[in-house]
């Protein structure tokens, strides 16, 4: 992960550096051995694999013969009585036949833990057969140095090239990396030191015998080689030696930038490599320690130079402050400083942290904001876009009639949880960070695409604070296109975000849809890419934890905007969430259902793989089929499978990665066949990966947040909202406005502001200085929200790179004084029980008394009486002079992208034109009729009912020239699209010769 260069000494930042003088002298470096109970474990595989592969045989054959006939069976045989002697050669022939399937267990066991391909083949109908073979094949190579893994090793993702990798300082970096380095090399690495330790013998003692009287009792450690699954980390060297693995960060700070004998230095917690010496603490402990020098007798010169040269370095590192040792390494770019910088400000959106005011971590808990959808900005801008996709998708279904008799203009009014968890995605959405991220990747796939290159394999990406975004490929890919940069090694592509926000739209599909958010290190979010591993991702935790971070992962995947399509499949937890996505997310019952669906699916990805010519998704996604067959599919199993079916999901999986197929699975333990990645999520919210070197603040979707957040899409869906009637009927009641304006002679307000159109207020003065726009800013968002406002929501609309408290409570008194109070002296800005603030009803706007207008029109007043129904619509039409806030300025009112009052106002102007239109065609009074409806299409030129409405009225005029003008004007609105249907249907019935005006005009 990017890291901020520090200038502080390791000293000073080590969190218990022993006080005492350091030892310097050289030691050695022990090469760790089996223990007994290794060997006796083996010893006992070895004889019982003896036995059943060997043994069985020999003594079948003595005892019974051989199982082949000597010759051709007559057929007589089958006419025989079934004597003891028969009974006997069947059970002897079975016997043979389970002894031939457990060989061929054995066989295949040994052959891919020798050869380290991954999870090996499946012999038919074996089962517990297999799983015996690979426990005892396990044992039996446990003694091994080099023994390989049975599943996918965490060595093996990331790779780099054989042989074109030098050990450099290069190596070791600052931008995470959460996987090792290639295996083949740090084996020989480690043998290296090893062969090298174990020529010490003859010369350690002469070398410095006598100088340990002069120093202290440091401590070293050597970083051992990986055996079977098995990768040493920090964080276990910890857990074994200082009794705490979280004390890791103790051996890193001892150790940082200091220089490795094979020419690396440390860098990053997660990458070490065997044969690297670690100094430890003072107070470790431990068999596997040396300390210096009485241990060491046998030390050659070279060696003794190397340790001693390591001693140095870290005198070195804390003299200096580590500033030379990080003049080679990149650095993270130092985040832009604003023109108008604000002390101390809220944290950038994406970087994990809340948008609120810093002076409030406990103001942030009076208010109620979920923390858990305030730290995830990915998360919430995903579900906070969708949200308003479906409440506009609901008010054009309810506007053209798919909900009988429901004008559903005003969607319901989320409160309690619903209400808080809204507020916590308007605070904590980075819609900027995903549309950055989205188009960096586009372009990153269009510019490969233009050079003929395919698409690098990603395992994760990082967001770092100041928001470049660091790919991290599974191997070298060459130089990566402009203005992409090479990071630290060939396996990292950096885009500066200065270079991404000059990325235009791409139009090409989404490359890495499966990336999804996991968690924050430091001030860097990290993504990881769910169909790219090369097996199961497993999590293990608490059942009610894991459930918390499934939930989070897949309502990101279902809602993220850096994704075209994609199929969800949510095993045994999740029915809930299909609302979010009902064409992404589906919903399977249990395992059975899920191998069946999957094994179809993945004979049927390798045979689409295999027709075209693709090596994996990744080559179809830029070639000629993209955006048609190419879709992740993602799969979250949430409980722990059997057994027997981990083994049948651990060979379904073994392809998966090439195949566009991920699997996220819960487990209870930490041994899960096929599992490349293994986390643990504690009940502190830490999602720990050991072996990967990851220790992250989890992002999580508890189950209250989960509910709520179901709620609101549920709510948004047409004839779900509160007060809705499946049935319809005209005398069925609307949904009411949030707020009704008196529109009588004696509802004159205070304070009166003209939203529809220009922006203007009357009954107010104008307020000096510069901060005239930010207050108007403020009351036009109260004023759209006549429930309340959240402070932090305020806040974050206002300023969405962060704001102080102090700035906003300033702001909030200025606006308080510029409101003034009532004659009653009731202040008109005010606090209600949640602490929201609201407006007093003497302060409205002109959309307010829109909705008033037309509420009253056809379900108030106006619903019983032509005359005063009339008049209403007249009023209201009146007061439409544009589109909402017309003239605001450049770079304010972002806020407004969050909102569906752009959708709403066109569909209340084009609702009270057709109203008005009506009301005037029962007298059979067309010009009127058309004088509404153009008035209204000012507004809302996209709504097809006002061109319907007024064809229908020009035909009533009896003025066929007039009906041909505006058949034209509509087929030159089409363009290159041409008429809608059902207006081409309209126009076939009002005008006939409607296309022939339009053929000789062209």
């Amino acid at each position: 992960m990017p890291r901020r260069r520090t200038t502080s000494s390791s000293s000073s930042t080590a969190p218990s550096a022993p006080s005492a003088p350091r030892n310097r002298t050289p030691q050695p470096v022990r090469v760790r051995r089996r223990t007994f109970g290794d060997f006796v474990k083996a010893f006992l595989a070895f004889v019982v694999l003896a036995g059943l592969v060997v043994g069985v045989p020999f003594a079948l054959a003595v005892t019974a013969g051989w199982p082949f006939p000597g010759g051709a069976p007559s057929l007589d045989w089958l006419q025989r009585e079934i004597t003891v002697t028969t009974f006997l050669h069947i059970l002897t022939v079975i016997v043979w036949l389970a002894w031939a399937q457990f060989t061929a267990c054995v066989l295949v066991e040994v052959k891919a833990a020798l050869s380290g391909v991954g999870v090996p083949g499946r012999v038919p109908g074996s089962g517990p057969s297999q799983l015996l073979a690979r426990q005892l094949v396990a044992a039996l190579l446990l003694v091994g140095a080099t023994a390989a893994s049975l599943t996918p090793g965490l060595s093996q993702l990331g790779q780099s090239l054989e042989g074109n990798q030098k050990p450099s300082v290069a190596a070791a970096q600052q931008t995470p990396g959460i996987f090792a380095q290639q295996q083949e090399q740090a084996a020989a690495t480690a043998n290296a030191l090893a062969e090298q330790a174990g020529q010490a013998g003859q010369d350690a003692a002469r070398a410095d015998g006598g100088s340990s009287a002069a120093h202290g009792d440091t401590k070293y450690y050597r970083i051992q080689p990986p055996e079977g699954r098995h990768h040493d980390s920090l964080w276990e060297v910890a857990e074994r030696h200082l009794g705490d693995g979280r004390r890791y960060k103790e051996i890193f700070e001892l150790n940082k930038d200091r220089v490795q004998p094979d020419g690396s230095r440390l860098s990053e917690a997660s990458l070490i490599r065997p044969g690297w010496i670690m100094e430890m603490p003072g107070d470790a402990r431990g068999g596997e320690l040396v300390e210096m020098p009485d241990e060491a007798p046998d030390v050659s010169e070279q060696v003794q130079q190397q340790i001693s040269d390591y001693a140095k370095s870290g005198d070195h590192a804390q003299g200096s402050g580590g500033g030379d040792a990080q003049v080679s390494l990149p650095e993270q770019r130092p985040a832009p400083t604003p023109a108008n910088p604000v002390t101390p400000a809220t944290p950038v959106p994406g970087t994990g942290q809340e948008h609120a005011t810093p002076a409030a971590g406990q103001e942030g808990r009076s208010f109620g904001l979920p923390e858990a959808l305030l730290a995830a900005p990915l998360l919430a801008a995903g579900l906070l876009g969708a949200l308003g996709r479906r409440r506009r998708q609901a008010m054009w279904q309810s506007a053209l009639g798919a909900v009988g008799g429901r004008r559903g203009m005003e969607p319901p009014t989320p409160t309690g949880d619903a209400q808080d968890v809204q507020d916590a995605l308007l605070v904590g959405a980075d819609p900027e960070g995903v549309r950055l991220l989205d188009r960096s990747l586009r372009g990153l796939a269009a510019s490969l695409t233009a050079e003929s290159r395919p698409l690098p394999v990603v395992y994760a990406a990082w967001m770092s604070g100041n928001g470049d975004l660091h790919l991290q490929l599974a191997q070298p890919a060459g130089k990566p296109p402009a203005p992409w940069q090479q990071g630290q090694d060939q396996t990292f592509w950096m885009l500066a975000r200065s270079d991404a926000e000059g990325y235009e739209e791409a139009e090409t599909a989404a490359p890495y849809p499966g990336l999804v958010s996991l968690g924050t290190m430091d001030d860097s979010r990290l993504l990881l890419n769910l169909e790219a591993v090369p097996g199961i991702v497993s999590l293990g935790g608490t059942e009610a934890d894991r459930a918390a971070v499934f939930a989070s992962v897949a309502a990101e995947l279902a809602t993220n905007g850096w994704s075209d399509r994609m199929t969800i499949t949510l095993v045994g937890f999740g029915d809930d969430l299909t609302p979010l996505a009902p064409n992404r997310i589906r919903h399977l019952d249990g395992f059975e259902d899920l191998f069946e669906t999957m094994s179809a699916e993945t004979r049927q990805r390798r045979g689409a793989l295999g027709a075209a010519g693709h090596d994996s998704v990744l080559t179809g996604r830029t070639g000629p089929a993209q955006h048609t067959r190419w879709a992740p599919h993602l799969v979250l199993l949430a409980a722990q499978p059997s057994d027997d079916d981990a083994l049948r999901l651990a060979e379904l999986a073994a392809d998966a990665g090439r195949l566009g197929i991920g699997y996220l699975v819960g487990t209870e333990g930490t041994d899960l066949p096929g599992a490349a990645w293994e986390m643990e999520i504690t009940g502190a919210g830490r999602l720990l990966a050991p072996l990967l070197g990851l220790e992250l603040d989890a992002q999580m979707l508890p189950a209250a947040q989960r509910r709520a957040v179901v709620e609101l899409f549920t709510d948004a869906d047409p004839g779900s909202g509160p007060g809705s009637d499946p049935e319809g009927g005209p005398g069925r009641p609307a949904n009411a406005p949030p707020f009704l304006v008196d529109i009588s002679e004696q509802g004159r307000p205070a304070v009166y502001a003209r939203l529809v159109g220009s922006y203007e207020i009357i009954g107010l003065d104008t307020p000096d200085g510069e901060r005239s726009a930010l207050l108007h800013e403020a009351l036009a968002l109260l004023l759209l929200h006549r429930e309340g406002v959240h402070p932090r929501v305020l806040s974050s609309a206002l300023w969405p790179r962060g704001v102080t408290a102090d700035v906003r409570d300033a702001l909030l008194e200025r606006l308080r004084a510029w409101l003034g109070s009532d004659p009653d002296g009731t202040p008109r800005l005010g606090t209600d029980a949640t602490g929201r603030l609201t407006l007093a009803k003497s302060v409205v706007s002109d959309l307010d008394v829109l909705r008033s207008l037309y509420y009253e029109a056809t379900q108030g007043r106006g619903a019983g009486s032509r005359q005063v129904r009339g008049r209403l619509l007249t009023d209201a039409l009146v007061l439409v002079r544009g589109p909402l806030l017309a003239d605001r300025p450049e770079g304010r009112y972002r806020w407004l992208t969050h909102e569906i009052v752009d959708a709403q106002l066109p569909l209340l102007v084009a609702d009270t034109g057709l109203a008005l239109s009506e009301f005037h065609l029962e007298k059979n009074r067309a010009e009127k009729a058309i004088e509404a409806l153009t008035a209204a299409l000012r507004t809302a030129p996209a709504d097809e009912r006002l061109w319907h409405e007024l064809l229908r009225a020009t035909h009533t005029t009896g003025d066929p020239g007039r009906l041909r003008a505006l058949a034209a004007d509509l087929v030159a609105r089409g363009g290159a699209r041409g008429v809608p249907p059902r207006t081409e249907a309209l126009l076939d019935e009002l005008l006939p010769t409607w296309r022939e005006g339009v053929s000789a005009a062209g």
